[in-house]
Order: C-alpha cells, then sequence, then structure tokens
C-alpha cells in the first residue's frame, strides 16, 4: 500500500525585506517553495509588511497559496508570529505593525504585550521559543498568549542543525503540553537556498557593524536555513507527529489574500452630488471657460468619451482630488502645472490640471486612460519647489494623517554601495575598497567587473577580492531600507493604515506607507503625485521682480532722486524684496 504524500507548508520565511536579514528575495523564495512542492509558504518579516506584495505576485505566478504574515518581538519578553485570518484580522495586524513603526527608530517596530491585546481578534499566533524552552519568561510568554489568542496560540518547533535538536525538541514538547499550545514545524528560512548562506553572513555583518570574521554566535552555526521539501521535513520531525501536518491545518485556516484588499477613493462633498456628476459639470464649466464663444463639436465629442471612459471605471474621485489640490494652491497664488500623460486629457485641461489643449498637439488620450491596459490614471502636477509643504500639509490636514500618507521609495543596493559594503565586511581596507568603486561607471547595475579590477592595479583573483565580487553582484538590488517618494500621496476613504502599515518619515511632519509605487500599481492602488519644480518658483521670482519693476517706474519726473517712494511700489513688493533695512536705509527696490 502506497503511503500518503506528505504535505508541509512554510510558516516562517524571513526575506530581504527584514532588511539586512533575509538573503533572498520574496519572488525567489515563493518560487522556490512552489518547485520544492510546498502546500503554502508563509512571509513573516520582522515588524513589517514591506515585501509582501512581492510575495503575493510572485505566488499568483508560481501557483502557491500565500500566507500573510510578520514577526513580532516586543520589547517585553513576546516573540510570535502573527497571520490574519480574515480581512478585519489583517486590518488589526497593520494597524499594530503602524504603532510600532512610528513609536520606534528607524526600521524597528517598537511594540509592547498591551499593543498585541489590543489587536488580537483573529489573528493566529506561533510563540518563537528561546534556546532554553524551560525558562521561565517563556511560560509567562505563553500564558500571556493563552490568555489573548485562546486557542488560535501555536509553538514553532525547529531543527537548528546544532547538535542537540532531539533533546531540545524534547523538552519543547513538554512545554507544549504543560500550557496546551500545540507545537507546529517551521524552518526559519533566510533564503531560498543554501548557496545563499555566505549573502546572508555578509548581511549580518553588515548590520551588525562589524566584519564576518568577527561575527562569532550573531551568525548562523550552518547553512540549514534555507527551504526544505515536505519530505525532508517529514524526517526531521519524526519523533513528532503531527507537527509537519498541522503548518497545513493552519495555512488553511488563514487564507486572507491581498486581492480581498478593496481600495476607496475619498469622496468629500457634503451636499450629496455624486463624483461623475460633479466632474462633468466643472468640467464643462471650464470649457465653457476655455472657449467663451462656444466649445467646438469635437471637444464636445471627446469631452463625452473621455468621460464615458472615466464614469466606466470609476476614477472621478481621482480628478477631483486632484483638481481641489491645484484649486488650493492657485488660491494661495502658488504656481502649479500638470504634465505628463495627463497632457493627453481634454478632461484635465478643462478642470486647469494641464495649460496646453491636447487639440492641438495631436496626443492620444489612450496613453492616459485605457480599459484595456487596465492601469491606473498618473495624474503628474508640479508646484514651486519652495512652497510645495504648504500644499503637502494641507493634504495631511485635509485628510489626516489616517488617510493620506507619501508612498515609500526601496533604497537598493547598487553597484558602488554593493562593493563598498560587502567589502568591508569581508575586511578590504578602505583604499582597495575606494579603487574598486571607482571602477563602476553610470548607474553601476552589473557589478564591478574583473577587468576594471586589473586595470587598477588589483588582483580579482585574491581569495577574498574575488569574493568580494562575487557577493556583490548577489547584493545588487537588495532593499537597504525605505525611503519617501518624492511626492506621491495615497489617499483612502477608509482608515489607511487598515489597508497598509504607516511610519514616520525621515522628514519632520511626514508620514509614508510601507509600499512602494510598484505594490501601489500591482494592488491598483491610485496616489497623487504631488511634486516639486524648481523652474515654477524661478518664474515666480521673475513675475515678482516684474511688477516690482512696473511699480518703481511710477516715481514723479520732476525729482526722481528725492521723491519719496510711491505707495504702490510697497503694496505690491512681497515680503523678500523690497522692504526697508533694520538700518534704516533706503528701500533696495526703489531706493526712496
Amino acid at each position: 500500500m502506497a503511503r500518503p504524500m506528505t504535505r508541509y507548508a512554510e510558516l516562517q520565511v524571513t526575506t530581504n525585506y527584514s532588511f539586512l536579514r533575509g538573503g533572498s528575495h520574496p519572488g525567489e523564495l515563493v518560487a522556490r517553495a512552489a518547485a520544492l512542492g510546498l502546500s503554502a509558504v508563509a512571509v513573516t518579516d520582522r515588524g513589517t509588511l514591506a515585501g509582501i506584495v512581492r510575495a503575493h505576485v510572485a505566488a499568483k505566478e508560481a501557483g502557491i497559496p500565500l500566507v500573510v504574515g510578520a514577526r513580532i518581538d516586543t520589547r517585553d519578553g513576546i516573540s510570535a508570529l502573527l497571520y490574519p485570518t480574515d480581512r478585519a484580522a489583517y486590518g488589526r495586524l497593520s494597524r499594530l505593525l503602524s504603532a510600532g513603526a512610528r513609536r520606534g527608530a528607524k526600521d524597528r517596530c517598537d511594540l509592547t504585550r498591551e499593543d498585541l491585546a489590543a489587536h488580537a481578534d483573529g489573528l493566529v499566533a506561533i510563540a518563537l521559543p528561546p534556546r532554553d524552552p524551560a525558562a521561565q519568561a517563556f511560560a509567562d510568554a505563553l500564558r500571556f498568549c493563552a490568555d489573548i489568542y485562546g486557542r488560535r496560540r501555536f509553538i514553532a518547533a525547529t531543527v537548528l542543525a546544532r547538535g542537540d535538536d532531539q533533546r531540545r525538541l524534547a523538552r519543547l514538547e513538554a512545554v507544549a503540553r504543560a500550557h496546551g499550545a500545540p507545537l507546529v514545524a517551521t524552518n526559519d528560512a533566510h533564503y531560498h537556498a543554501p548557496e545563499r548562506r555566505p549573502l546572508q553572513d555578509v548581511l549580518t555583518a553588515i548590520r551588525s557593524g562589524c566584519t564576518v570574521d568577527r561575527l562569532g554566535w550573531r551568525r548562523f552555526a550552518n547553512a540549514e536555513r534555507h527551504l526544505k521539501p515536505p519530505q525532508e521535513m517529514a524526517r526531521l520531525f519524526a519523533r513528532h507527529p503531527g507537527t509537519v501536518e498541522r503548518s497545513v491545518e493552519i495555512a488553511g485556516a488563514c487564507r486572507f489574500s491581498l486581492d480581498q484588499l478593496t481600495y476607496r477613493y475619498p469622496v468629500e462633498r457634503a451636499d450629496g452630488e455624486p463624483p461623475q456628476a460633479r466632474l462633468e459639470r466643472l468640467a464643462l464649466a471650464g470649457a465653457a471657460a476655455r472657449w467663451p464663444g462656444g466649445v467646438p463639436d469635437r471637444h464636445v465629442a471627446q469631452l463625452r468619451h473621455e468621460f464615458a471612459l472615466i464614469a466606466e471605471l470609476g476614477y472621478a474621485p481621482y480628478f477631483l482630488t486632484v483638481h481641489e489640490i491645484v484649486e488650493f494652491a492657485r488660491s494661495r497664488g502658488i504656481l502649479c502645472q500638470g504634465r505628463g500623460s495627463a497632457a493627453n486629457s481634454l478632461v484635465c485641461y478643462c478642470l486647469g490640471v494641464t495649460a496646453v489643449d491636447p487639440d492641438k498637439i495631436k496626443l492620444l488620450f489612450a496613453r492616459f486612460i485605457s480599459s484595456a491596459r487596465g492601469e491606473p490614471p498618473d495624474i503628474d502636477v508640479d508646484f514651486e519647489h519652495e512652497r510645495r509643504e504648504e500644499v503637502i500639509q494641507w493634504i495631511y490636514k485635509t485628510w489626516t494623517r489616517e488617510r493620506a500618507a507619501l508612498a515609500a521609495t526601496v533604497i537598493a543596493y547598487r553597484s558602488r554601495s554593493a562593493i563598498r559594503d560587502v567589502g568591508k565586511a569581508l575586511g578590504l581596507s578602505p583604499d582597495t575598497l575606494g579603487v574598486m568603486a571607482d571602477t563602476v561607471w553610470g548607474s553601476g547595475g552589473d557589478g564591478v567587473r574583473d577587468d576594471h579590477v586589473r586595470a587598477a592595479g588589483l588582483d580579482p583573483g585574491d581569495r577574498r577580492v574575488a569574493m568580494a565580487l562575487d557577493l556583490s553582484r548577489e547584493l545588487i538590488g537588495f532593499p537597504r531600507h525605505l525611503s519617501q517618494h518624492v511626492g506621491g500621496f495615497v489617499v483612502t476613504a477608509d482608515r489607511l493604515d487598515e489597508l497598509v502599515p504607516i511610519r514616520d518619515a525621515a522628514m519632520e511632519d511626514r508620514t509614508t506607507v510601507e509600499w512602494d509605487k510598484d505594490d501601489l500599481d500591482a494592488l491598483k492602488i491610485l496616489k497623487v503625485d504631488v511634486l516639486a519644480l524648481g523652474m515654477l518658483t524661478c518664474i515666480r521670482k521673475g513675475l515678482d521682480l516684474s511688477r516690482r519693476t512696473t511699480a518703481c517706474a511710477t516715481r514723479s519726473p520732476r525729482s526722481p532722486r528725492t521723491t519719496r517712494r510711491s505707495t504702490t511700489c510697497c503694496r505690491a513688493a512681497t515680503r523678500w524684496a523690497c522692504s526697508r533695512s533694520r538700518a534704516g536705509r533706503r528701500c533696495r527696490c526703489c531706493r526712496a
């Protein structure tokens, strides 16, 4: 009789979005899990969901279920893997991570037991044991998890291949029975294949600020933190029946998918006018202002075509938001101008977002919006760079920080940064690293070439130099940390922190989400680009100078040297251009 096929779901996977910890991209881990025949794979990065969208896209391509999760380490001794079972539970997990990210330092999630208790509903928890499972602190943590998660709490059992695994697993099983928390097999995977272990060691050294030679106990003892097939996991846990099968049961209970996220754009109208009706009314009014003698028939036909497509795709609130932002800027005298593919839209022209009639330059509206492409519209609006912050803070004030935040940008390794960090971790001298980094031309996306190193007087065959070259090429494209987008805003009708975790940006009074523009596009989440353009500031200063010059020309022709400065000049001047100095000198504008 044939033995039943072993099934296993890997529930503890760390990607390189646990910055400087994981040794593989989310897509590599998901693809490897599918190739090994795993029933499901969970991404559980430390205190973040930054890599979950990329894993979601890869899982759909590979045809393997993805379990959404995160690892939580509280300041008071709780370490656990958390998985949402439904959409509401995902919202609570996202809010939990937001609270920790906004409280903690850069790339750290600072949480307490009280935070876990406040967001526990609908979450499955797998407690991560310390090296000594019988420690009193772990027993206290298990009692706390039992109080807030009930039967939805388990204990992770991992074979660490350190020589004492069976004794440790036996002690862990005794603790599990004493607390009524079942064991579940995990592998604590940090890379998709064993050959990534050297790169993971280098990442640990970079994070620790030392060389690989001095890592000591901070590095993994072996190369076993890779994904394994179900048969191998069954062999490793043969003395602990049920632990491998339980992983599949938990994955089946955590059926939440990012496909369940429904993004709703805000509709801020108290009078009850539908967004589409309001958009058409404003656009037609703008068309009448653009063509006072009557709107040409071809423009009327084009407006009707654009209205129909906007209504079909439900983008009217998006256009209204951009229009509202532009109207605010102009009410404050801030120069702004829409650009990019929005110049193809007659609706944008009639709303005043763009300033050039698309009919005159023969642009195609399908380049801006197309139902066949299925891509959201992208309206870029430039503002004076010295006053753009006024617009940004008005957006935060209007939609609140619970519903508006900037998109993220992933700062990834390029050739220069990769060779410097890898070489430093391997103990190469600063002079050697400087010479190697200087051989990189352009953006340096292909790594440092051996022939360039040889031409610089170094030996690419040297063991450490060769290792630095190879590992730096692997590191290129790895995320280093998250930063803020140049101006892409995500605005929602519901709580934004229930859609994606929010964190404070490095710049004061700014908050960002954890997903970049590619992640937002993958989930069809719209963003409004509020960009800065220095030339608009130059134009503004030029217009101010022109007005001041015109005003100064109104002086009396009889005695230009003795006539006092005109009232018109001082009233027209800006706060920085035409004012008397504190020393009582003459006005710099009219010399009166």
